[in-house]
Parts: C-alpha cells; structure tokens; sequence
C-alpha cells in the first residue's frame, strides 16, 4: 500500500511516549494509515511530569518503522484559529483530506468547586470542548472521501470530583461529539466518544496504581495499547456500524 493510497488520520495530543495518544497513533500506523499529529509543548512545561525531549521525534520515528508518513503540528489548541491552522498544514503536507479524526488532547489541572480559578475553567472549556468542536467542524467542512469511510473518535472521562474543570470539560466534549453522529450523516461519518478509564500515563502515584488496579476485575490497569486497539476497530471498516456511543474501555472498573 502506497503512502497515496493510505487513509490519514489526524490524532491529536501526542506530546510524550507513553500517552494514549502515541499509543493511538502506533496502532493506526500498524493498520496501514498515515498519521498527522498535534502536541503543544508549553503544556507539558506547566505539568508536574515536565516535557519529555525528543517525544515528537521518536513517535514520528516509530510511525516511519510501521509504514506510515507522519508530520506533527505544534498546536496551542486554546486559540480559536488553531484547528484551521492544523488542518491547512496537513493538507499542504499530505495533499489529501484527513480520513480519521482522533481527539486525544486534552487540558488538565485537578481542582474541586472551591478552588477553581476562572482562568482555569475558562482553558479548560477552550481546550477541551471548543477546540473540539471546532475540530470537528473543520472535519465536517473540509471531508471529501466516500460515505461511510469518515471516522471521529474522542477520549472523555467521567471524573467530576476535586478535578471539576476537566470532568465538566469532557463532558461537554462527550455531547459536542455525538452530535456529530447525527449531524455528519450527509457524509456518511461515524462520531463515538470512548471512557478509557484509568491509565497510567506517568501521573499516577504508587498508591494511586495499586488502589485503581485493585478496583479492576483483572486486577491492572488500562494501558495506551488497551485503548489504541478499539480507536483502531471504530477507524476500520468492521467498525462502521458502531455509531454514536459513548464506550467504557475500562477493564470493568467499578
């Protein structure tokens, strides 16, 4: 398969090694699509995790094993006139539309009720929800491949409590994209959103792992793989009739 012939997939927030959304991007590559990529560094800079050096480029690197053309995109996605940016250079670089729209990225800071600023909530609406929907949109606006080939798929989360501004977020996500499942019918395109449960990304403490992976009936936790796998179903053609939902991939976490 030639890199002309390849569906694209645009896979948004890969900024370390070990998120799910390089995880993501690895399984997509594996199943033969070429991949497009957004991270945005100052995120990482603000996280107590810091910025993994050299993260875009060994992803890309990996993705190149696999087969795939890959580009990645630095993308402030609080900016209202990010999304066009993104889909303009991946468009210049591929000359083809994206096929897959896979939102992985994400703003989050934990704080309850009574300690989230406004500034905070306010990025965390922008980032996470209007980005979002203005990613779809683009999506929406710019798809040209044959019905029943367009695939959007976004990671959520049902955390609400002492991390408000990121649960409210998310959830706001969930609704912007299964509208979309209904709204993008003229374009034969499937929108589900998927609850990947607790993954250890590197932000888990000791007791965090050991407390969350005792919850679970198999006794780990999810994995990036874990979630990359049913991104890959929803994207390929088995995956078509599988429209509109909202997925628990969580292991049966209870």
């Amino acid at each position: 398969m030639t890199s002309v012939t390849r569906p694209l997939a645009l896979v948004t927030g890969v900024g370390r090694t070990v998120g799910i959304g390089a995880g993501i991007a690895r399984r997509l590559a594996e199943s033969g699509w070429d991949i497009a990529l957004t991270c945005w560094t100052p995120y990482d800079l603000r996280m107590e995790w810091g910025v993994e050096r050299g993260a875009t480029e060994a992803v890309l690197g990996e993705l190149a094993e696999r087969g795939a053309a890959a580009m990645a995109v630095e993308a402030d996605l609080a900016e209202t006139e990010t999304p066009a940016r993104v889909f303009d250079a991946v468009r210049e670089r591929f000359g083809r539309p994206v096929t897959a729209l896979v939102m992985a990225h994400c703003e989050s800071v934990d704080s309850g009720l009574l300690d989230t600023t406004v500034e905070s909530f306010d990025r965390h609406f922008a980032v996470n929800a209007r980005a979002s929907w203005l990613l779809i949109r683009e999506y929406g606006q710019r798809f040209t491949g044959p019905a029943g080939t367009g695939r959007i798929v976004a990671l959520t989360s049902d955390h609400t409590v002492g991390n408000l501004p990121y649960g409210a977020s998310k959830g706001a996500l969930d609704r912007i994209t299964l509208a979309a499942a209904r709204e993008l019918t003229h374009l034969g395109v499937t929108a589900n959103v998927i609850n990947p449960g607790p993954v250890d990304t590197g932000w888990m403490t000791a007791e965090q792992k050991e407390q969350l992976a005792g919850l679970t009936p198999l006794g780990r936790l999810g994995t990036p793989r874990d979630t990359a796998h049913l991104v890959d179903f929803l994207c390929s053609a088995e995956g078509q009739w599988i429209n509109g939902q909202l997925l628990m991939s969580n292991g049966g976490l209870a």
